[in-house]
């Protein structure tokens, strides 16, 4: 199913665990570091540097761009880091997650309450989730290096819907199908 990102938030309810999705449109990345900046700035009480509502994340660290290209390798990096901050981003209105790896319930329950939804991408191809991005701007924490904040235009970005906004999980569905019993 091919889904543009501004359409993302209504499209959600439509997405099921274990669904092969391609993404074009507006994505942030974000790591680590652009997490805990991110939850100081809120703490603080100031906005953070994107518009958040109907956003969506991708947990990834691009790689310096080579000549001629927006940016380097790009692939996914272990979202179970982010957990401690994303179902606070979530009830501020973030549509979705891009990462590897499982949530935990906090997170599942978070992207319940807010319809949103979780996406797996493929580990081990940045390069090849680099020839999805044809625009890259930066747009906070530069000093960051690869873990600023980046605003990517991805043109059909390969996923998974990893957790639905039912909370289905393709990590648990998964367990189920090859259980021995």
């Amino acid at each position: 199913m091919k889904i543009k990102t501004e359409n993302l938030k209504e499209a959600a309810a439509a997405l099921h665990c274990g669904e092969k999705v391609e993404l074009t449109g507006v994505v942030y990345t974000a790591r680590d570091e652009a997490h805990k900046r991110l939850d100081e700035l809120l703490n603080k009480g100031f906005l953070i540097p994107f518009e958040i509502k109907g956003a969506i994340i991708y947990y990834a660290g691009p790689t310096p761009a080579p000549f001629g290209l927006p940016v380097g390798s790009c692939g996914p990096t272990t979202s179970g880091r982010m957990d401690s901050f994303s179902p606070r981003l979530l009830d501020l209105g973030l549509a979705a997650m891009i990462g590897k790896g499982e949530r935990n319930e906090d997170v599942r329950q978070a992207i319940i309450r807010n319809k949103a939804v979780y996406f797996s991408a493929l580990g081990g191809a940045g390069a090849l989730a680099a020839e999805c991005v044809k625009a890259r701007e930066t747009v906070a924490f530069p000093e960051l290096g690869c873990e600023s904040i980046n605003r990517f235009y991805f043109e059909d970005f390969p996923l998974i819907v990893a957790i639905d906004s039912e909370g289905r999980c393709v990590y648990d569905e998964g367990r189920k199908r090859y259980a021995i019993s």
